[in-house]
């Protein structure tokens, strides 16, 4: 793995440990640290994988965004209430769903970098216990979510929703799939 490949999965880490003095890390991991973990799981295969760099980032993207789809719908159903208020929309997290569908996704394109990605969603899991926004009842079934959806999305030919188009090498486009 490459100095900058490195650098790009750590920055989340390296982020929370920095702020660790109580929940300020967990704060860091739940808002910007969770946006550029998902931003880099999301993007981060157009700019260092030559031939399926585009395919990898859309099967990500297409994963991330059915699993959020169903933390939501579970939500809706749920009514769970936060630990925090009277909000009721706590199971399942939805952070955590989303992290571990990303971590899934990359751990499955880059087998050696499993442990990074799976310590950074585990990190924006556990932050949302710390800050009393879940219970572990909430990040583990968004976890298990957020994996199961991913493993499915890998085991279709194509994506759920998003489809890559690659033609000739010149063009590439989005098929939104009628499948799903």
């Amino acid at each position: 793995m490459s100095t900058r490949r490195l650098a790009l999965l750590s920055l989340f880490l390296v982020g929370a440990v920095a702020n660790a003095d109580g929940p300020s890390w967990a704060k860091f991991a739940s808002g910007n640290g969770s946006i550029a973990f998902l931003a880099i799981g999301t993007l981060l295969p157009l700019s260092r994988e030559e031939g399926s760099g585009r395919e990898h980032a859309l099967r990500t993207a297409d994963a991330l965004f059915v699993s959020v789809s169903f933390s939501e719908g579970l939500k809706a159903l749920t009514h769970v209430r936060r630990p925090d208020s009277t909000a009721h929309d706590s199971f399942p997290s939805g952070h955590a769903t989303a992290a571990f569908a990303v971590a899934t996704m990359e751990s499955e394109f880059h087998p050696r970098e499993a442990p990074l990605w799976y310590a950074g969603a585990a990190a924006i899991a556990d932050s949302r216990v710390v800050l009393h926004r879940h219970r572990w009842s909430d990040v583990v079934a968004g976890a298990a979510l957020g994996f199961g959806t991913a493993k499915w999305e890998l085991s279709q030919r194509h994506g759920f929703l998003i489809r890559p188009w690659l033609s000739d090498g010149n063009s590439v486009g989005i098929l939104v799939s009628s499948n799903f």
